[in-house]
């Protein structure tokens, strides 16, 4: 047997070898996906001692699915996509919720929001129903944006379900600029305006069932 056939079979074997490892080095590596969160809120305060309270248990909440996820919702006239490169860094929903619960925590009013695991009775039910969570591109794709967040709540009293109120809250706010920060800033702005209009509607209604 010649013995230039194995070295042209080790060459061979050595150069795809090596084009492989090319290969592998030139596959272009993924671009990172930026985490975001809104609704952080301001520090909790101290309530008066001796002050009459109201105890509220919020029932579960309904979030419109389009953007209950981890995605950033945007329209633009009647359609409708995600922000490619960015979430949020748990559900909308979830975040909406935790949102909630410092909104309530940093208000001085008498309402309080409790748990279902707490031993403290209910006073009022709260129900929010999150009917609009979205990006909306008023002035076409390049324009900046604005946020539109929709809420609708019930409030009833707990002992014998009696309707307290029921109303709608809204904030649209505009974007500083089309880009994911100024955005999510948006989201955070218009969330808080919402969140601070429930808080203070249910603070209003509590001193009719206040203990």
């Amino acid at each position: 047997m010649s013995p230039i056939r194995p070295v042209l079979r080790g060459l061979l074997v050595a150069t795809l070898a090596a084009g492989l490892a090319g290969c592998i080095t030139l596959v272009p590596k993924a671009e990172p996906v930026g985490l975001y969160r809104f609704g952080a809120g301001a520090a909790p305060v101290a309530h008066a001692a001796g002050r009459p309270r109201v105890e509220v248990l919020k029932a579960a909440s309904t979030f419109t699915r389009a953007a209950a996820g981890d995605r950033l919702l945007t329209i633009t006239n009647d359609e409708a996509a995600y922000v490619a490169d960015a979430r949020w860094v748990s559900p909308a929903s979830v975040l909406f919720d935790e949102a909630l619960g410092r909104a309530f925590e940093a208000d001085p009013g008498p309402a309080r929001l409790i748990g279902r695991g707490e031993i403290a009775k209910a006073d009022l039910i709260l129900r929010l129903d999150v009917r609009a969570f979205e990006t909306v591109y008023v002035a076409g794709p390049k324009a900046a944006p604005e946020v539109f967040v929709q809420v609708r709540a019930v409030l009833n009293r707990a002992g014998d379900n009696t309707l307290v109120g029921d109303q709608i809250f809204e904030a649209r706010v505009k974007a500083g600029a089309n880009r994911v920060g100024p955005i999510v800033a948006a989201y955070d702005e218009a969330t808080t305006s919402v969140l601070s209009s429930i808080t203070g509607w249910v603070a209003a209604a509590g001193p009719g069932v206040a203990r």
